[in-house]
């Protein structure tokens, strides 16, 4: 080593061991904590801080980061568990669950295994809630269903620092005896609606045939109504000009009628003999006599 090199070095070896010093401590304060994480700090092996994203200071060798928590969603693996309603059916439920951690220093010093601890708690409220219910409440209700889980999930899972974000019901698997039953009821119903469906045809058809009876006798009822309204408005005629008139003008008008009947018979074609009654000469004697003055010889 050159003197010049030495004789700086050993005039200048503390500002440099100083300057080594600081850069280390420099190293060791500054943490820059990425967006998708979280850390905890331990100062003397207790909890010191929790650490948020972007740049952040702690005291070296007092402080050390014991926990690098992903706040990311997770997704659990699909869960499959037995089950009873309430009906005693069996059922197999597979569900899946999403979660995130949102207070890390709750999840580290609270809990072991958080996959795990959320799956058997997912499990038992699973049971707990369809044991409520009956399969046909089961199939039908999926989302009320799933809805309960979720909200029974969250509360369980609220003191572990965690946010059950979504919970779903993928499937319901019924046994196959169960399954062959429900078949059968599934046929059965179809057969009894469409018995009902008929019979709803043939009463309807039966009704509609019964309105159009009545339809037809009220029409003919009105037909008779008017033809007696106006066979009393024509006695009534007659008989107001009979009261009008007196006698000798209706028995004028019957006159006049069998004479214009006697008239047709005799313009017809061909030769032929009419024989008159001695009335018929009456008829004609009278309905001349009524165009005679009542004073006259």
């Amino acid at each position: 080593m050159p003197p010049i090199l030495e004789e700086f070095l050993a005039s200048n070896l503390g500002y440099l061991l100083l300057a080594v010093l600081f850069v280390i401590l420099v190293l060791r304060a500054v943490r820059i904590v990425p967006q998708s994480e979280k850390h905890v700090v331990e100062r003397f092996g207790r909890l010191h801080a929790v650490l948020g994203p972007g740049i952040n200071m702690i005291v070296p060798f007092l402080d050390v980061v014991r926990h690098k928590i992903s706040v990311l969603e997770r997704q659990l693996p699909t869960m499959s568990q037995d089950a009873i309603t309430s009906d005693n059916v069996l059922v197999q439920v597979d569900t899946s669950v999403f979660y995130r951690i949102t207070e890390p220093e709750k999840t580290v010093y609270r809990i072991r295994d958080v996959d795990a601890a959320i799956a058997t708690t997912v499990a038992g409220i699973v049971r707990a809630e369809i044991g409520k219910m009956e399969l046909d409440e089961v199939q039908s209700n999926r989302s009320q269903l799933t809805a309960a889980i979720k909200a029974a999930v969250e509360d369980a899972v609220d003191a572990w620092g965690i946010e059950v974000t979504r919970s779903e019901i993928l499937d319901v698997n019924l046994d196959a005896a169960t399954r062959e039953a429900m078949l059968q009821q599934l046929n059965a119903e179809r057969a009894r609606r469409a018995a009902v469906t008929e019979a709803e045809g043939r009463k309807r058809a039966v009704e509609l045939a019964a309105d159009g009876d009545l339809y037809a006798a009220e029409q003919a009822a009105k037909a008779r109504r008017v033809t007696a309204e106006a066979e009393a408005y024509a006695t009534e005629v007659v008989a107001k000009a009979i009261t009008e008139n007196g006698l000798d003008a209706v028995q004028y008008n019957v006159a006049l009628k069998q004479v214009e009947a006697l008239n047709a018979l005799g313009a017809g074609q061909g030769s032929q003999t009419v024989v008159l009654p001695a009335q018929a000469l009456d008829a004609f004697g009278n309905a001349f006599a009524m165009f005679k003055p009542k004073g006259g010889a």
